[in-house]
């Protein structure tokens, strides 16, 4: 038995002759209000003498529940599905079919602003743990009658609900297809989030690169739809995949676009800056201390080697050590609270990396360096993205102590290489580099500006590729005045039209 499982007995006066009938339901996750406009509508009696039809059950669904959202049920894995997501399920005695009553209301937050996806300048919006309000701030923005949810149940012992949503008339149906053929050979107990199933559904499970974007960001998310991506929903995760991915989508956010073309670009390429000094700046310090130290400037090097001087540990030793610590302390102010967290994080890198210079453990240039290696993995925007820079930075520190700048240039060609093996649903890892795209490579490491990208990236194969109608631009690209603003076939609303109440 369950304490929080409802069976309400009734009877439903058909006529004279009385019909029984059960009301189940979870009180944890039903609305009593709904459960109660129900349970007082089944009260009324059925005159049946204003039926014209004979079948009992069509006439209790027409006349006894006036109720927007409801359906029929044929089978008990239906019946069970439904009273688990928070429905009502109402039996009639001797109907072999069930209703169906929307009555679901489990207890969620609002809507409030991305946690992990911060801007400056943009909406502020961003998803939560329920499907219905994910897809309703995306269809807010989607406000078209081609824009497709279809749903999807997965878990053998509790099945979730997951919508896969993308825009008709613009989408390959091929990706639709194979989005939905992933989806249904997920076999599990459940899932426990976007994440889980983003393990699954990716290309190459063993690679550390992610091959499945997720974002917390409605206009984000509606944005990648109308380049002709596919959205996947998870109930009860605030984080929404979107596939296919690549590898530029990771280093890009949505304020790039609501920031001037040069100063987004800039951006960017401060960004692929950032990612090469986080992943080869260690290993670049210790190819030069161990194997090539006549690479660096005399002034240079006489500073390196009187900091050195004194420390026992070798060039590899020593930053792997630090490296490590910085490793613990990031772990450890994101687990702690936030009031402690921020403490913790300065503690930890003034006062413990102070500590080792005056014990001779480590040199301060490697205190530097470390550091600057950390501020630049912070440059990443994208979480997942983020930790693998992390983690392939170790090997390639691992290869240049054992080989110098041979090892880094083997680990960078390994990674290369890696990268160009990969795919997302069909789409290569590297594209718009590799293969070249002519349209893709204005939104990659530099943004052209916004009316110069005028088709969708060729390598989603999209229907229609065309996204800005050369029709409205001038010879200069510049959007064109509407030469008659008051004339019946243009469609400006007016100031009133705007401000006006039904």
């Amino acid at each position: 038995m369950n304490l929080d499982f409802i069976t309400r007995k009734l009877q439903i006066q058909f006529g004279n002759k009385p019909i029984s009938c059960a009301l189940l339901y979870f009180v944890s996750a039903s609305s009593k209000t709904e459960i109660s406009e129900v349970i007082h509508s089944l009260m009324f009696d059925i005159d049946i003498s204003t039926q014209t039809g004979t079948d009992l059950f069509d006439i209790i669904v027409s006349q006894c529940i006036p109720y927007a959202f409801l359906s029929v049920r044929t089978n008990r894995i239906g019946v069970a599905n439904s009273l688990l997501s928070g429905n009502s399920i109402l039996l009639i005695d001797g109907q072999d079919k069930a209703i169906e009553l929307k009555t679901e209301q489990f207890k969620q937050r609002s809507v409030t602003s991305p946690q992990t996806e911060q801007v400056i300048q943009g909406p502020r919006e961003g998803f939560t743990e329920s499907l219905i309000t994910n897809i309703s701030l995306v269809r807010k923005r989607l406000r078209s009658p081609n824009f497709r949810v279809e749903l999807i149940q997965i878990g053998k012992q509790a099945a979730i609900n997951v919508a896969y949503c993308y825009m008709e008339g613009i989408v390959n149906e091929n990706l639709v297809k194979e989005v939905k053929k992933r989806l249904l050979s997920v076999d599990t107990d459940t899932l426990y989030g976007s994440g889980y199933l983003e393990q699954f559904i990716e290309d190459n499970r063993f690679s550390p690169f992610p091959q499945v974007q997720n974002t917390e960001r409605p206009d984000r998310a509606a944005a990648n739809v109308l380049e002709g991506r596919v959205l996947i929903i998870v109930d009860g995760t605030p984080f929404v995949l979107i596939v296919p991915a690549i590898f530029s989508q990771f280093y890009q956010t949505t304020e790039d676009y609501d920031t001037r073309f040069l100063m987004a670009s800039f951006i960017r390429m401060i960004r692929v800056v950032s990612l090469l000094f986080s992943l080869i700046f260690p290993s670049i310090y210790i190819s030069l201390i161990s194997f090539n130290p006549e690479m660096i400037p005399t002034k240079f090097a006489v500073a390196v080697a009187g900091g050195r001087a004194g420390v026992p540990f070798p060039a590899i030793v020593e930053i792997f050590g630090i490296e490590l610590i910085m490793e613990i302390l990031r772990e450890a102010t994101i687990r702690l609270p936030q009031q402690v967290g921020g403490a913790l994080s300065i503690v930890g890198v003034l006062v413990i990396g102070q500590a080792a210079v005056q014990a001779g453990f480590v040199s301060p240039i490697t205190v530097v360096i470390v550091a600057l290696t950390t501020i630049g993995s912070f440059a990443t925007p994208a979480y997942n993205a983020a930790i693998a820079l992390r983690m392939l930075r170790f090997p390639i520190m691992f290869l240049a102590g054992m080989f110098g700048l041979y090892g880094v240039m083997i680990g960078l060609i390994l990674i290369a290489v890696h990268l160009n093996s990969l795919e997302s649903f069909g789409v290569p890892y590297l594209t718009p580099i590799v293969p070249f795209s002519k349209e893709g490579i204005k939104d990659s490491i530099f943004r052209f500006p916004s009316w110069m990208m005028k088709k969708r990236p060729e390598d989603l194969k999209t229907k229609d590729r065309t996204r800005i109608e050369d029709s409205g631009l001038d010879q200069k690209g510049r959007p064109l005045t509407p030469s008659d603003p008051d004339s019946e076939d243009q469609n400006y609303p007016s100031n009133h039209s705007l401000l006006s109440e039904d």
